[in-house]
Order: C-alpha cells, then structure tokens, then sequence
C-alpha cells in the first residue's frame, strides 16, 4: 500500500511538473503576432492568389468583347502581367516578412526572459532592430492601405456592371429599347476610345454578364479585397506588438529590467 501511495504521489508531481511546463510555454507565446501572422498569411494568399486570376479573367472578357484588335490593348497586357510579377514578389516578401515578425516577438516575450533573465541586456543594436521593425511596419502599412483603396476599383466596376444587367433582366424594368442600356469601358480609360467595339449593349451586354469569365473575375475581385483588407488589419496588428516591444526593450534599458513584465499584450 505504501509503494502504491508513493507511487501516485510520483505520478501528481509528474502530472504537475508537465502542467507548470506547458502553463510556462503558453505564458511565452506572443499571441498577437501569431494571430497577426495567421491573418497576414491568409489576406496574403487570398489578395494574391485570387487577384491574378482575377487580372487573367478580366483581360479575356476584354479581348473577347470589348477590344478585339490586339494593338488596342497592348498596353492593358502589359499592365496586368506587371501587376501579376508584382503580385508574386508581394507573396514571397510576406511570407518572409511575416516569419520574421512572428520570431522577434518569440524573442521579446516573457518565456525568453525567464530563460536569460540572469544575463539579459538590452543593446542600441537590439532596440534599432526593433524600431525598424516599426517603421517598416508602419511604411508597409501605408501602402496596403492603397492597396485595399486600388483593389475596390475593380469591384465598383464589376458590380456597376452587373447591376446594369440585373435592371435589364428585371421584368419590373419595362425597358422598350434593351439595345440602348450599354456600358462604355473606355470612359474608364481600360482601353483606348479607338479601341473596337469598346462598349456592349442589351443582349450582348446580357452575354457577356452571363459568361463564367465575368461571374468568376467579379467574385475573385470581391475575395481579393477582403484579403486585402485582412492584411492590413494583420499589419496594425504587427505595428502595435512592435510597438509596445520596443518600449519594453527602451524601458529595460533604464534598469528597470526585473520590474518589467516582458510579454506582448493579448
């Protein structure tokens, strides 16, 4: 009976020791730029996957229907396979950009000053890394918010459009003259007005609304943008968690280093 007792007495500290370590583990994990690079990657792969195919549709509704000279829209070509190439090197500059990130907040979190706490020092080194993490941060910021500006233009023009369709095909319209509803794409300044035919009107419009190429690249647009979106959220994120980083590191550096709670905010 006593070997048994001991025996679950070894067990319940076991058990307790693996509790305490876990509890410790999870205290170190910075939640907000795991969250933040889980949201990044995500709006990253939707903006970017979803935006090139969307850019491939667009240009053959284009060639099919409204510019069916190639010359006419030679510089449109030229745009979207620029904007495709840049759309691959904004995937790979995140991807790493966001591993980055999530590393330097597992560096400045509670769990990797409990295991150097006795030697930890902060540097001007270490607090330049950081405060270019937030000005980084802050510039790519900035120019997501473009981004997610420029990604809405496509979805007004699609959804401006579609509308356009929908009001002919309704039967409480009462259009006498479906062929005089048109939409004009030069007055956009997607195509030259030289460009042939350059507009659709009634049923043509009504085909060319109700082809895959135009379902699939106005819903790609839409996706695009909210994934947009996403990334700039998961950008304030990142500037927030570098943000209070620094400070800890600047505040450290006052010798104030064992009052400190050195962990990122939930």
């Amino acid at each position: 009976m006593e070997s048994t007792t001991e025996e679950n007495q070894e067990e319940r500290e076991e058990s307790k020791g693996c509790f305490e370590c876990c509890i410790k583990c999870l205290g170190g994990v910075p939640y907000a730029s795991l969250v933040a690079t889980i949201l990044c990657f995500s709006g990253v792969a939707l903006f970017c996957g979803c935006g090139h195919v969307a850019l491939t549709g667009t240009l053959t509704m284009l060639e099919n229907h409204f510019s069916q000279i190639t010359t006419d829209h030679a510089t449109l070509t030229i745009v979207i396979q620029t904007m495709q190439y840049v759309i691959y090197g904004i995937a790979s500059f995140f991807f790493v950009y966001g591993i980055i990130l999530l590393a330097e907040g597992f560096y400045t979190t509670s769990a990797v000053k409990k295991e150097l706490q006795s030697q930890f020092k902060t540097t001007v080194c270490g607090r330049c890394i950081t405060a270019t993490f937030v000005f980084l941060t802050y510039i790519l910021g900035l120019a997501f918010l473009g981004i997610f500006g420029f990604s809405a233009i496509p979805v007004f023009l699609f959804y401006n459009m579609w509308t356009t369709c929908a009001a002919m095909k309704s039967p409480m319209a009462n259009i006498t003259d479906p062929d005089s509803i048109c939409v004009d794409v030069r007055q956009y300044g997607i195509i030259p007005w030289n460009a042939t035919p350059g507009k659709a009107c009634g049923s043509t419009l009504g085909d060319i609304c109700s082809t895959s190429e135009f379902y699939l690249s106005f819903h790609l647009y839409i996706v695009a943008c909210a994934g947009a979106g996403a990334t700039l959220i998961a950008l304030l994120i990142y500037m927030m968690a570098t943000t209070y980083n620094y400070a800890v590191l600047k505040f450290m550096s006052h010798g104030n280093r064992h009052s400190t709670k050195f962990s990122e905010p939930y």
